[in-house]
C-alpha cells in the first residue's frame, strides 16, 4: 500500500475542498493516486459537495425546538428560498434542531451525532448537498435552560411548526403557574423578535459597544460648543438612551410602551405570587451578518452580449 503523506491529505483537501478524513480516506482507498482520490470522493458525493462551497448560502431556515426547561435555536443555510422550502431541507433543520437539545447546542457535536438511520448529522448535510445541488450549512446553534420553570418560544416568518426566518427563545426561572409562564414567555419572544435586542441587561453589553457608542456621542456633544460637563451629562443621557434601545429588561414593551420589559416581569410575577426571572434568551434571524451575493441580471446579459 501507498505511503499517505500529509502533504498528500492537504493537496487533496485544497483541490477538493472535501474534510481531512475523507480525504485521507479516499487516497487509501486509491492507493495514494490523487487522480482516483478525486473521482472517489466525487463519486461519495464529497467532491461535488465541497466545490460548492465557495457559494454564500445566506437563505435557509431557523429552527426551533423546546422540551420543558430546555430549549435549542439552530440555522441552517442554503444557497436560495426555494430549498428552505423542500421537504428534506425542512426535515433536516426540525431533526438537528432535537438534536441540539442533547448536544447543548455545540455545532461539532451535533455533526457527529448520529440519527435513526446511522448517519450522522454531518454525513446528512453532505448526502443533501449533493442531492438538491446547493451549498448548505449549519452554521450556528444555542440551548438554554433553567432548573425551574419553562424555556418558551416563538418563530416568525413560520415555513412549518418551529421553522421560520426568525427564532426566540426566552428562558424563565420561576414557580410561578406554567400556563402563565408560557403566555409571559410567548409575549417576551415576540417582542424580542420585534426589536432585536442585543444583551439580556446592561451588564451584558460588551463594554468596546459602550466605549464605540460614547466616543461618536461625545463628538457630537463637542460640536455643539457647549461646556466640558454639560458634555458629560448629554453622553450620559445618550449613553441611557442607547440602554433603552437595547438591552431587553430596559427596552419598552412593545405591548405596553409605558413600561420597560422588567417591570412587565415584575407586575407579573406579583400577580403570581412568584418570582420570575428571565435568566437568559436565544435571538437567531436568518443570514444575521452573511454577506448575500446581489445578482445583477441585466448587466451579466449585456456583458454576455459584449456591450
Amino acid at each position: 500500500m501507498a505511503d499517505i503523506t500529509a502533504a498528500m491529505v492537504k493537496e487533496l483537501r485544497e483541490t477538493t475542498g472535501a474534510g481531512m478524513l475523507d480525504c485521507k480516506k479516499a487516497l487509501v482507498e486509491a492507493n495514494g493516486s490523487m487522480e482516483q482520490a478525486v473521482d472517489w470522493l466525487r463519486k461519495k458525493g464529497l467532491a461535488s459537495a465541497a466545490k460548492k462551497s465557495s457559494r454564500v448560502a445566506a437563505e435557509g431556515l431557523v429552527g426551533v425546538a423546546v422540551d420543558g426547561n430546555k430549549g435549542a435555536a439552530v440555522e441552517v443555510n442554503s444557497e436560495t428560498d426555494f430549498v428552505a422550502k423542500n421537504d428534506i431541507f425542512q426535515a433536516y433543520v426540525e431533526d438537528v434542531a432535537k438534536v441540539a437539545l442533547s448536544c447543548n447546542g455545540d455545532v461539532e457535536a451535533m455533526k457527529n451525532a448520529k440519527g435513526a438511520d446511522g448517519k450522522t448529522y454531518g454525513e446528512r448535510l453532505t448526502d443533501m448537498i449533493a442531492k438538491i445541488g446547493e451549498n448548505m450549512n449549519l452554521r450556528r446553534a444555542k440551548a438554554i435552560s433553567v432548573n425551574n420553570g419553562l424555556v418558551c418560544s416563538y418563530v416568525h416568518n413560520v415555513a412549518r411548526d418551529g421553522l421560520g426566518k426568525i427564532g426566540v427563545l426566552v428562558a424563565l426561572e420561576s414557580n410561578a403557574d406554567k400556563t402563565k409562564l408560557a403566555e409571559l414567555g410567548k409575549h417576551i419572544a415576540m417582542h424580542i423578535a420585534a426589536t432585536a435586542p442585543i444583551a439580556l441587561n446592561v451588564a451584558g453589553v460588551a463594554p468596546e459597544a459602550v466605549e464605540h457608542e460614547k466616543s461618536i456621542f461625545s463628538e457630537q456633544a463637542k460640536a455643539s460648543g457647549k461646556p466640558e460637563h454639560i458634555i458629560e451629562k448629554m453622553v450620559e443621557g445618550r449613553i441611557r438612551k442607547f440602554y433603552e434601545e437595547v438591552v431587553l429588561e430596559e427596552q419598552a414593551y412593545i405591548m405596553d410602551p409605558d413600561k420597560k420589559v422588567k417591570d412587565v416581569i415584575a407586575d407579573a410575577a406579583k400577580e403570581c405570587g412568584s418570582d420570575i426571572k428571565l435568566t437568559d434568551y436565544v435571538f437567531f434571524k436568518l443570514g444575521d451578518g452573511l454577506q448575500k451575493k446581489e445578482e445583477d441580471f441585466a448587466a451579466e446579459v449585456a456583458a454576455q452580449l459584449g456591450k
